[in-house]
């Protein structure tokens, strides 16, 4: 058993609240099924962009939805990089939803996609099998949203969203549409439910659009996000700030207690930070990867997380998750 003073910060911090983090048994299998992306977001933890070469292969969708098929694990989270961008994309959301209409398929949709030549088949395609859709959109301003994200893509993404409004997405109960904040900046996003009211207005008021819900996600302090923040000269400000603001409320609600991540070569993950940042199950030796494959869902809750100082960027303020603030 390490001593407190073996244990890494995180670590550290859950101990002295008293805040154990323990899994529960799995309810959601999140693939991260490529780097490719069309855009290059200053905010992107995995680095994604035009020129990444990591997609997932056939043969490893096929071994997924092989062990996916045999389980109960009700949702299917799908991100990237832009997961539609990934030739098998319609055949694992196709093969996923013939399972059983009861499976919940997310995709965490770059909403510029839509209008690039050659994608015109995307907005039908999330609608005929009912894909919610969880689209990055980090401000309802167009300089904000343009200054994270690239040149042309606030304006993109509405056209997108109209699209989308159109087929039924953000009005139809069956055809959920939400949206992400990210800040652009090293500081916590507000209070999820005051800046969602004001999404809705502004978006409805000058754009038309409706959507569900928005999920306030902190910035996490590793891969392209580090760099501008070591920089910028912010990234040890950013860090205190984030162990500073610790939250131990939020321990219940983290992603790593109920999704199984998986890369995109099929190996197994706590999150998607982690397996950004090659740290494997705490399970795991180093001669050894563990791939979806090897699980086996009745005793994955056995496992251990692997926690690192990154994690008080998910517990802090209000918490964030994939599904957003956490309090």
């Amino acid at each position: 058993m390490p001593t407190l003073l073996q244990l890494n910060h995180f670590d550290q911090a859950l101990a002295a609240c008293g805040t154990p983090l323990q899994r529960s048994r799995p309810e959601i299998l999140q693939l991260n099924i490529g780097k490719l992306c069309n855009l290059t977001c200053s905010h992107c933890h995995v680095n994604a962009g035009p020129k990444r070469k990591e997609i997932m292969a056939g043969q490893t969708v096929d071994r997924i939805l092989g062990w996916f098929e045999q389980t109960d694990i009700p949702t299917l989270d799908l991100t990237g990089g832009t997961p539609e961008m990934i030739p098998d994309y319609r055949r694992l959301v196709k093969s996923v939803r013939s399972f059983s209409q009861a499976r919940r398929v997310m995709t965490r949709l770059n909403a510029t996609i839509i209008n690039e030549p050659g994608y015109e088949w995307l907005p039908e395609f999330l609608h005929d099998h009912q894909v919610e859709i969880i689209a990055s959109m980090p401000c309802y301003q167009p300089d904000n949203v343009n200054e994270q994200r690239g040149d042309g893509v606030f304006d993109s993404s509405i056209l997108a969203f109209q699209k989308l409004n159109q087929l039924g997405y953000g009005s139809d109960p069956e055809l959920r549409l939400n949206f992400v904040y990210n800040p652009n900046g090293a500081f916590l996003p507000p209070c999820q439910i005051e800046l969602s009211a004001d999404y809705k207005k502004a978006l409805d008021e000058h754009f038309g659009i409706q959507f569900n819900e928005l999920y306030c996600i902190a910035n996490m302090p590793i891969a392209r996000f580090a760099s501008h923040l070591k920089n910028t000269g912010q990234l040890d400000q950013y860090n205190q700030l984030l162990r500073e603001s610790f939250n131990p409320a939020t321990i219940k609600g983290l992603m790593c207690r109920n999704t199984i991540n998986v890369s995109w070569l099929g190996e197994v993950f706590d999150c998607d930070f982690n397996q950004m940042m090659k740290l494997p199950l705490a399970a795991q030796n180093e001669e050894s990867t563990l791939h979806l494959w090897d699980i086996d869902p009745d005793t994955f809750a056995d496992i251990p997380i692997h926690t690192g100082s990154h994690c008080f960027g998910c517990t802090a303020g209000s918490g964030s998750s994939c599904g957003g603030a956490l309090t």
